[in-house]
């Protein structure tokens, strides 16, 4: 049976960043394809009045993808707003009154962590959190303890079914891509397994480097900030076993059962980055050890990947802005037209998320002429634009909807950080880059007897 969808869309922090980047916009596009037709009431600090908040809406959706009219006079018609302070029950009480009839509201906590609390208890204080849900942004915790408690903090109120951990990047169309063409296409399974696949290379580079982010960056880093979310989740798409079904809680445990199977990282097998220049940008400390890049080696013990590894990378002021995935198979078992091609790159199955997508096969065909010679040529099976769904405007109606499929679960989320305690706070040395480089030549280690793949 289909979950009830929420009949009222609540937004703490209506007039912080999150909103004014991707939840206006992505409010207008669903009620520009009809999908959203309901009281939408913005809860925040400031005293603003409602004509206040209706403005700050126009100056969102014209920095970010355009004013429809149309959907905006929609949403400017559904919009509530309530002033008040988070820890206060008389906002909560307001907050009630605003919903009136409402039975199942969805609570979107586009606010710090540290607040996840005082909202939950006078939700619950208020009647406002029965047969309701929660939106939840990441960084769920910085470890695993503080993940458990994040967790018991909001099960307090609210049911797990209830909640859900929002995860843009889990939102993007190639990233759902990586799971359709797994297991909709069978020439991959006979393939996809230790005695064919030598090595899988994950990328997520960014030419550009902190930018206004180096307070938050000197917060996280780039292992709290997307190995242990977005990139572990791309490397469970890329090892789960079929899901029983499409069920959001049966892709979910065939996720948790390859989470459970990697081993925890080890200071050997980790590589941190920082590039030149960073110190001096702002929020930045002088003596900063924290990594704008990261290389490691995961393993996955059980038995399709046992000896296969997962080297990952991720870092800032890289050469190019680039996520890709990058399976490597085993060469032929003999080298039938001599030694220059024993020394030839192997084939390769190229998965690129963004910023263009497509996927490719990497192989080897004859040069024209008498010898037996050849090169690597690139079989495109696919390729097209970017994104065609924006990641909040699939997320936030999957919410409403109560699909909590692209979601993370509290478990998966406890496992991803135990993956990645074990190599958290320091405990290896920092090594200088260049901008503009593949990170420091320490990160070749890494992927010493497979080689990161070239950049394409």
């Amino acid at each position: 049976m289909s979950p009830e969808r929420s009949d009222a869309f609540v937004f703490f922090g209506a007039t912080g960043d999150l909103a004014y980047q991707q939840i206006f916009p992505a409010l207008q596009a669903l009620i520009r394809r009809g999908q959203l037709d309901i009281p939408i009431i913005g809860v925040a600090r400031p005293n603003r009045s409602l004509d206040e908040l209706r403005a700050r809406v126009r100056e969102s959706l014209e920095h970010h993808g355009g004013v429809d009219p149309e959907a905006f006079r929609k949403l400017c018609s559904l919009l509530r707003y309530v002033p008040g302070d988070y820890t206060e029950e008389a906002t909560f009480e307001r907050l009630r009154r605003a919903l009136g009839s409402v039975a199942r509201p969805a609570h979107y906590l586009a606010i710090p962590p540290a607040l996840f609390g005082p909202v939950a208890e006078g939700l619950a204080r208020s009647g406002c959190a029965e047969g309701a849900r929660v939106v939840v942004e990441k960084p769920f915790g910085r470890d695993v303890a503080s993940a458990r408690e994040l967790s018991r903090t909001l099960h307090r109120v609210f049911d797990e079914s209830a909640v859900f951990r929002i995860d843009h990047f889990l939102g993007k169309e190639p990233v759902q891509n990586l799971l359709y063409f797994r297991f909709a296409n069978s020439f991959l399974e006979p393939l996809w397994n230790r005695f064919h696949i030598a090595g899988v290379h994950i990328t997520m580079a960014e030419d550009f480097g902190v930018r206004t982010r180096g307070r938050f960056y000197e917060e996280v880093g780039a292992i709290r900030d997307v190995v242990q979310n977005h990139l572990l989740q791309i490397t469970a798409l890329l090892a789960m076993e079929a899901p029983v079904s499409t069920a959001a809680e049966d892709i979910q445990d065939a996720k948790l059962n390859v989470f459970r199977a990697i081993r925890p990282l080890r200071p050997s097998e980790l590589v941190r980055g920082q590039y030149r220049g960073y110190r001096e940008e702002p929020g930045v400390a002088s003596d900063s050890q924290v990594e704008s890049f990261v290389a490691l080696r995961l393993h996955i013990d059980n038995w399709r990947w046992a000896g296969v590894p997962f080297c990952i990378r991720t870092g800032k002021r890289l050469p190019v802005t680039r996520t890709e995935v990058a399976v490597t198979l085993k060469p032929p078992p003999q080298a039938l037209f001599g030694e220059a091609d024993a020394r030839t790159p192997a084939n390769r199955l190229l998965f690129r998320l963004s910023p263009d997508v497509f996927i490719a096969l990497g192989a080897r065909a004859k040069l024209p002429g008498e010898q037996l010679a050849g090169e690597e040529i690139a079989l495109v099976a696919r390729s097209q634009a970017a994104d065609g769904l924006p990641p909040y405007e699939r997320l936030i109606g999957d919410a409403l909807r109560g699909d909590n499929t692209l979601f993370a679960s509290a478990a998966g989320v406890e496992v991803a950080w135990r993956i990645v305690e074990p190599v958290l706070g320091g405990v290896t040395p920092v090594h200088e880059y260049e901008p503009g480089t593949w990170g420091p030549p320490e990160a070749d280690a890494i992927a010493a007897d497979v080689g990161w793949p070239p950049a394409s």
